[in-house]
Parts: C-alpha cells; structure tokens; sequence
C-alpha cells in the first residue's frame, strides 16, 4: 500500500510550509524521518520523534539516546503501517527537541498499490533555517534581516549566507530538488 500523507510544519502559517508525498506503508518510521528531512530541507543534525500528538503521548517511536526520559520504540524496527493505515490519521513529528519543529501528518489517502520509493508530488513555502529557535526565532529572524537598521541586521544575514540586496522569499521551494533528494531515500 502507498499511504499519500500531507506533513505540515506547525505554527508557520504566512505561507504555510507543507509537503505532500508518497510513501509505501512498509517503510520503517526512521526512513519516514529521511522522507521528511528531505522533503523539507532540514539537515538531520537532531534527534526526532514521532507520536500521535506530541510530547508524552503514546507510542513515542524515535531513536533512543542517553537523554531520553521516556521509553521509544525504535523508529529503525517500527513500520509506519503498524499506526498510519487509515485515510484521516493523524501523527506527530517533532524535529530537533532544542528549537521543538513540530510537524502534523495526515493520512489523506491509502493507495492499493505498491512501490519501493518515495514520491514527493508537491508542497509549499520555504524550510526554516537549521537551528534558528523555533517558530519564534524564525519570526524573529524574518523581521531582523528585513530591518536594516535593526542590530543583529548584518549578523543574521552572514549567517544565513545572504548577499547584499537578497531577500528572503518565504514562498521559495525548489520542487524538483526537494523530488530528486526524496527519491534517493
């Protein structure tokens, strides 16, 4: 079966950033998470978590570590077919407990069909910068390289790698790169 999922970045919303994609149900949760960081445009520099509805609910299905406070199924072993098989599930990502990226997932069809990769079809809005602080920081972050005249104008913007007179398009996203990177999960 091919589960076709919508993954949306919580509290961003002007635009939202979202991806839909493809997935074959039989992928494990840990190749889930490789979907998603490729999809998206994050790094995999952080620890990640996959849960109905957050934090401290059950299963929490991860990558166990020495911090870890509450037990996880090992998202390496867990297929996603064990809890997303229905149209209208939802779960929970959350990505790099530091600056807490939450992700919503709908289930929003099950294709009898199989397949052995990924597919991403379509999405919206730019990723967040790695390690920004969160939804705050990035809206911080925004309203910091806009304003020239604010103090941390030409900090934020040499760590973002912008040149002078570049803007940041919020709208941005690279479709057919983001499909080149999904497919080669």
């Amino acid at each position: 079966m091919l589960l076709k999922l919508k993954i949306q970045i919580k509290g961003i919303s002007k635009p939202p950033v979202w991806r839909r994609v493809l997935v074959p149900d039989h992928f494990t949760f840990q190749r889930l998470h490789a979907v998603i960081q490729e999809a998206f445009g994050w790094y995999d520099y952080h620890l990640f978590q996959f849960s109905p509805s957050g934090y401290g609910s059950q299963p929490q299905i991860g990558i166990e570590d020495e911090w870890a406070e509450d037990e996880l199924e090992n998202a390496e072993h867990v297929k996603i077919k064990q809890y997303l098989n229905q149209k209208g599930q939802k779960f929970n990502y959350i990505y790099d407990f530091g600056d807490d990226w939450s992700h919503s997932i709908l289930v929003e069809e099950v294709i009898d069909q199989q397949a052995i990769r990924a597919e991403l079809l379509e999405g919206k809005g730019k990723c967040p910068p790695e390690d920004c602080g969160g939804v705050w920081g990035y809206e911080n972050l925004l309203s910091v390289i806009d304003d020239s005249k604010h103090p941390q104008y030409k900090e934020m913007r040499e760590w973002l790698g912008m040149r002078r007179g570049e803007k940041w398009d919020k709208n941005d996203f690279d479709l057919s790169f983001a499909q080149a990177a999904v497919s080669a999960v």
